[in-house]
């Protein structure tokens, strides 16, 4: 789970997150309490199908800040799909949803994510959060479909050292990774850690990312460049 929590925010449970004192609205700031933005996204996620793995949250001492990280259960697979929540009750922060592959939300206010929305506090945001939440988790499923269709492509795809050494190169041209990490990933692709099959674009693909470790985590934008360097070895290939 990517929840980072070094400034203060502690973890908490769902039903300590109720108890977390939510202040009268004004008539330009209307707080929302952070539990009903989690139940918000429960239901909207169950209503189309989505299970959720694991979630986690976390407030300021304070409860004036909320942190969260829902994983949800893929039915294609051994990965996972995210979703980071964030909120405040003292107007410190818009409330946030991000969602994608890669998911980064910190109490340091580090929010990222493949697509990350914000709205303000105004009645008008309180009123259409349950459409927003439809709208932001009605075309997850066709995209979890794409991004599985994706995989098995890698999965299928054969590649030759010289397509491995090309690929390697053209990730640090694009800044996937530093020149200190060429050798990692070629080590890691060679010799793999774990069980990643033949040399196969899927195989080089999870080289890279375990080459990258935690900063894949942290800038989910590197996991969009690694899949465009990927998906055009599989190009020329079909």
């Amino acid at each position: 789970m990517t929840l980072m929590l070094h400034s203060g925010a502690n973890p908490v449970s769902y039903d300590e997150l109720r108890a977390v004192t939510t202040p009268a609205a004004t008539d330009t700031h209307v707080p929302v309490p952070h539990h009903e933005i989690v139940e918000l996204m429960r239901y909207t996620l169950g209503f189309h199908q989505h299970e959720i793995a694991e979630e986690h949250h976390a407030v300021t001492p304070d409860g004036a800040r909320y942190f969260g990280v829902l994983c949800l259960r893929s039915p294609y697979g051994d990965y996972t799909d995210m979703l980071g929540l964030r909120n405040s009750h003292d107007k410190s922060l818009p409330i946030g949803i991000a969602f994608g592959s890669r998911v980064f939300v910190c109490d340091n206010l580090a929010f990222s994510a493949d697509h990350v929305i914000r709205r303000k506090h105004t009645v008008r945001a309180k009123r259409e959060l349950p459409a927003l939440l439809a709208e932001i988790i009605q075309p997850l499923r066709d995209q979890r479909m794409a991004q599985n269709q994706r995989l098995i492509t890698y999965r299928e795809t054969p590649i030759t050292e010289e397509m491995a050494d090309h690929a390697i190169m053209s990730m640090y041209r694009q800044n996937v990774f530093g020149v200190q990490a060429i050798g990692h990933v070629l080590k890691s692709y060679d010799e793999p850690p774990h069980d990643w099959g033949d040399k196969t674009a899927w195989r080089l693909f999870n080289a890279a990312t375990f080459a990258l470790a935690g900063k894949v985590t942290e800038r989910p934008d590197l996991t969009k460049s690694l899949h465009k360097v990927i998906d055009s070895v599989c190009t020329r290939l079909h």
